[in-house]
């Protein structure tokens, strides 16, 4: 087991006398799971070959006393001691231990979607490489209201990177074409996506620091998933990832180690429900 600042050593509650996993919260229908605990601790406890999908937002690993532009003020860009880089070789070998726990845990058929900018996702392409998963796209998500670059010694950074693999070289994903086609104007759609930052109705019940707009996430569900699907998000953060496959008619199952996060998500979800009952 990776010991480091971000994998804990809190394994997974006991259930009904015998270890496995605790859901800190699950939905009525049984299809929205979150589970409290460190993603290598969980995915232990999960079956091979059981997750259709997932969808990976890891630690960027760039909370380096650096600054950012938020507001037109300048703030710290430190999320916490899980985001501080440890170096090249503990990095990765934390990107490594989780993505193997991935595959592990993926159908053969299954793919993952990594996001990351540049501080993280070139050693996720390498250990993707390593692993044997198959290499299908590299999205580039442009962000159209960037903030400003303070030092002047450097261009905006305008864009994240999100990987798209198969669970191995021999992978037949599943891939919606003629929806994404549909979608897109009735022409094939690119791998240059433009999505604003979530708005500010997502982040109502408050904001993870590196939430992602359920807008984007709908589109990775519908592009490599089929109704009733298992989706698994091992770093689930506000859940957008979840949100995204409920309303998808998807099953979604996702894992925090922060439980300010996971009471953040619980939040979400409940106002989701509770807008699908009152638009019925």
């Amino acid at each position: 087991m990776l010991q480091n600042n971000r994998s804990s050593s809190k394994s997974p509650t006991k259930a009904n006398g015998k270890e496995g996993i605790s859901p800190y919260f699950t939905s009525r229908d049984g299809k929205f799971t979150l589970v409290s605990g460190d993603c290598l601790d969980v995915m232990s406890e999960i079956s091979p070959g059981s997750v259709d999908m997932i969808f990976a937002d890891p630690p960027y690993l760039l909370s380096n006393g650096g600054i950012t532009c938020k507001s037109g003020q300048m703030v710290s860009v430190n999320k916490g001691k899980w985001d501080e880089s440890l170096g090249f070789g503990p990095d990765y070998l934390f990107i490594r231990s989780w993505l193997a726990s991935c595959q592990r845990l993926l159908k053969p058929d299954g793919s993952i979607w990594v996001s990351g900018t540049s501080h993280v996702i070139h050693l996720v392409g390498a250990a993707i490489k390593e692993l044997g998963f198959k290499l299908l796209n590299d999205i580039t998500w442009i962000k159209p209201n960037p903030p400003p670059n303070l030092s002047c010694r450097y261009f905006t950074h305008a864009t994240e990177t999100i990987i798209w693999a198969g669970q191995n070289k021999k992978s037949k994903h599943t891939f919606n074409y003629k929806l994404m086609k549909e979608i897109n104007g009735n022409k094939q759609m690119t791998s240059v996506w433009n999505f604003k930052a979530p708005s500010k109705e997502e982040k109502k019940f408050g904001k993870h620091p590196t939430q992602k707009p359920i807008a984007l996430l709908e589109r990775i569900v519908l592009a490599s998933t089929n109704e009733n699907d298992l989706i698994l998000d091992p770093f689930s953060g506000s859940a957008t990832t979840g949100l995204a496959s409920w309303k998808l008619k998807r099953r979604y199952l996702g894992i925090e180690r922060d439980d300010s996060f996971n009471r953040l998500a619980v939040n979400r979800f409940k106002d989701l429900e509770k807008q699908k009952r009152e638009s019925n």
